[in-house]
């Protein structure tokens, strides 16, 4: 069975040319703002090990919140690009806010969960825990 939940699946349903055109304009040339956090969740007896593509993301702005067996990722993302044309100067900022939430089929051990940011790939050590609470984890 997949670790991840039915209505999960959902979101596959949507290709991604639907969710990258649903986004706001993307106003920076050449620059790649994620539309979506891309997952992988593989599960082995004792835990959960999800990765998850986050580019552009810094530590201080990503936030992993567990509650029983419900994982959500969210992070602020921000681009700047500068541009010389001659003496013309171009500045162009995105700001924005990318989401995922997903449940498992256990519930998850939030005191000793694991969570660790390198180039914008969060990867995330679960283990499994019967009756656990919610908690927000601290990015290594």
């Amino acid at each position: 069975m997949n670790a991840l939940t039915r209505l999960d699946r959902l979101e596959n349903l949507f290709p991604d040319m639907l969710r990258r055109w649903a986004r706001p304009l993307q106003l920076i040339d050449d620059v790649e703002l994620p539309a979506d956090i891309r997952l992988d969740v593989n599960e082995n007896d004792k835990e959960y090990l999800v990765t998850a593509e986050i580019p552009g993301a810094k530590k201080e702005d990503v936030r992993v919140s567990i509650d029983g067996n419900y994982v959500s990722i969210s992070a602020e993302v921000k681009k700047d690009q500068e541009k010389k044309h001659g003496r013309a100067l171009v500045t162009e900022t995105y700001r924005g806010t990318v989401s995922r939430g997903f449940s498992l089929a256990s519930e998850i051990d939030e005191k000793t969960a694991v969570a660790k940011l390198e180039d914008g790939v969060l990867r995330l050590t679960l283990p499994k825990r019967e009756g656990a609470g919610r908690s927000t984890l601290a990015i290594q």
